[in-house]
């Protein structure tokens, strides 16, 4: 469990510091390691018993990063973007997988 915290946290201080180089979000950078050092690429966390609880975890900060992140009043400034296009997407993706 150290080992896969220490490979996490090591890759995920790299990543960021490059996206703030890129000036790209950090969030984008922190889904960037978890697909880089996961299963689907290079496989450096291997499988344990704690590795759902730290993805749990890891989703409850990012959903903390994304509230703090989150502004009403730009929500409600692009509501006819926002709930158009979201509107179109979900009728989309709903015509897409119920033809499969």
């Amino acid at each position: 469990m150290f080992a896969n915290l220490l490979i996490i946290f090591t890759s995920s201080l790299v990543v960021i510091a490059l996206f703030q180089r890129l000036r790209l979000p950090p969030v984008l950078g922190y889904l960037c390691v978890g697909l880089m050092i996961g299963p689907t690429a290079f496989n450096w966390v291997n499988e344990s018993e704690e590795l759902p609880d730290l993805a749990e975890l890891g989703v409850v900060f990012l959903l903390f990063s994304l509230g703090l992140e989150f502004s009403l009043s730009k929500m409600l400034a692009l509501r006819q973007v926002v709930f158009g296009l979201g509107s179109l997407q979900v009728l989309f993706s709903g015509i897409v997988l119920g033809g499969c």
